[in-house]
């Protein structure tokens, strides 16, 4: 029990004070902080058929409850699914294996740890709500923590734990294939948001989120002030529009059935099922490889020599202070990174650049084939902090003229080569300002990637927005077009050039910062 008690405590004092941490608890107070928008605001978060609460202690406990229950599962997991990881490079896992701790405890422990640092985020949610109630309340309503509590109990922290679970599991099951990990999830965790039987009580123990019952309740409320039984229109998200034009309904709570707190402790008792079942596929460190040697006989041991070397005899050494030796170096650095078979579907697409529709080919295969390179754009400028070797980079010669300019240029020539045939297609038919937001694009999301890498001295904040993005814009959000699949007219052009700036001024400004440290 000593073991299981400091494994947890001294994962969770690493994974508090890391940057992943500091910036996920920025964004989730941040986002926090809109779950209720004030009385003033241009948007809702909940609207169901034209009416949005009152502002009382059940209506800010119960949204920003399954608000967080929601976007916490979806970041968090994000957050903590590299506790293992971390072990592997810091060696302590090689350490841990030599120890009697047992597989299970070790994992048991690593989900509590992962758990414990989601809970902390969603206690701070949990605090800036009640202080978002006493300044944006009606009057008439006083404060009834019991409000606040309940949701919380019962709907975010069984939530946490199942995807503070899943997050160890899928780095058993993945081991270091960080891709695979974070789109499975992203995909397992749109169908649990979909999946719901929502007019019975057995249907809300199969909602994992436990956000149904809640959103049902209030429909429910709304049916009887109208007195109409026909599907209302439950928006949830960010609902743009002026609140005080939507119509008011008082919602006083949920009275949660027994079947359903059964559920979400069922829930958390799954997640603790699948860490046990994944126990004997953990590798417990051990990474050896088995060496055969098809014909040892054959291998001979050459002979010991007692020549001199002869300094004459060696190369003279050429002093080069330009930049095109590091850029072919960092450009075949990013082709050969990654798996060889990766390559053929690169090639693939490129194809499909050349053949289908320009339309398809613009707005479909481009940002997949670029998606594709993920995992060489996250290494751009994270590359020398996980080998340790940015000291060494930071004092070569002008190491932003020379060594981060030759980074940036060579992911941006591979995206360039990548879309070339669709370059052509564009020049052949004159459309330089569709060639234009392309290249932007291709700079652009390498800059991301470049400044994301220095800020984050990760890959796993570029490979998870990347990932968002991507998929976002896929559904058509033509605020994420990066690369003008949707609109590239002179304006856009215009705006994707102030971005680019922006992104270059961070990225030039942080890595002096870190050069001067």
């Amino acid at each position: 029990m000593n073991s299981f008690i400091t494994i947890i405590k001294y994962d969770y004092l690493q994974r508090t004070r890391s940057y992943g941490f500091l910036i996920t608890l920025c964004i989730s107070l941040a986002v926090g902080y809109s779950f209720v928008p004030e009385p003033n605001a241009n948007y809702s978060t909940i609207q169901i058929g034209g009416y949005i609460g009152v502002y009382n202690s059940a209506w800010f406990g119960y949204v920003t409850a399954i608000m967080t229950s929601v976007f916490l599962s979806l970041i968090g997991f994000y957050l903590v699914n590299s506790g293992i990881k971390t072990d592997v490079e810091t060696k302590v896992g090689q350490i841990m294996s030599t120890t009697a701790i047992k597989n299970l405890t070790y994992l048991l422990a690593k989900t509590w740890s992962n758990f414990l640092v989601l809970l902390t985020i969603a206690c701070l949610v949990f605090l800036m709500s009640v202080l978002l109630f006493f300044l944006y309340h009606d009057t008439g309503y006083s404060l009834e923590i019991g409000q606040f509590i309940t949701p919380y109990l019962l709907i975010t922290v069984p939530s946490l734990f199942l995807v503070s679970s899943l997050a160890l599991v899928s780095e058993v099951v993945f081991g270091r294939f960080s891709v695979l990990q974070n789109i499975s999830f992203f995909f397992l965790f749109g169908v649990l948001m979909v999946y719901a039987l929502p007019k019975t009580n057995s249907g809300f123990m199969l909602d994992a989120f436990g956000s149904k019952i809640v959103t049902h309740q209030m429909e429910a409320t709304v049916k009887g002030i109208i007195g109409s039984n026909e599907n209302m229109g439950l928006n949830i998200g960010y609902v743009i529009g002026n609140s005080e034009e939507n119509k008011r309904f008082e919602f006083n709570g949920v009275n949660f059935p027994t079947l359903f707190i059964v559920s979400r402790i069922l829930w958390s008792l799954l997640g603790l099922l699948l860490v046990v079942s994944i126990t004997p596929f953990f590798h417990r460190f051990d990474f050896r490889k088995s060496l055969s040697l098809k014909n040892p006989k054959a291998i001979e041991v050459p002979p010991k020599t007692t020549n001199s070397l002869t300094l004459s005899n060696l190369p003279t050494t050429q002093i080069d202070y330009g930049v095109l030796t590091l850029l072919k170096t960092e450009f075949l650095l990013l082709i050969r990174n990654g798996k060889k078979w990766m390559w053929f579907l690169n090639l693939m697409g490129m194809a499909f650049l050349g053949f289908l529709s320009m339309e398809i080919a613009h707005q479909l295969v481009l940002p997949i084939l670029w998606f594709l390179q993920v995992s060489r754009l996250s290494e751009l400028t994270s590359k020398e902090f996980s080998n340790e070797v940015h000291y060494f980079s930071f004092s070569s010669y002008r190491p932003i003229t020379r060594l981060l300019f030759s980074q940036i240029l060579a992911a941006s020539l591979l995206l360039m080569v990548l879309a070339t045939p669709l370059l052509i297609r564009f020049a052949f038919a004159g459309d330089f300002i569709a060639m234009t937001s392309v290249i932007l694009g291709a700079i652009g999301i390498v800059l991301f990637a470049a400044v994301l890498g220095m800020l984050s001295k990760g890959k796993k904040l570029f490979e998870v927005l990347f990932f968002m993005i991507s998929y976002a814009y896929i559904n058509a959000i033509p605020f994420l077009d990066y690369f003008g699949g949707m609109n590239h007219d002179l304006p856009y052009v215009l705006k994707m050039s102030f971005i680019v700036l922006g992104l270059s001024t961070i990225g030039l400004l942080t890595r002096k910062y870190q050069l001067r440290q």
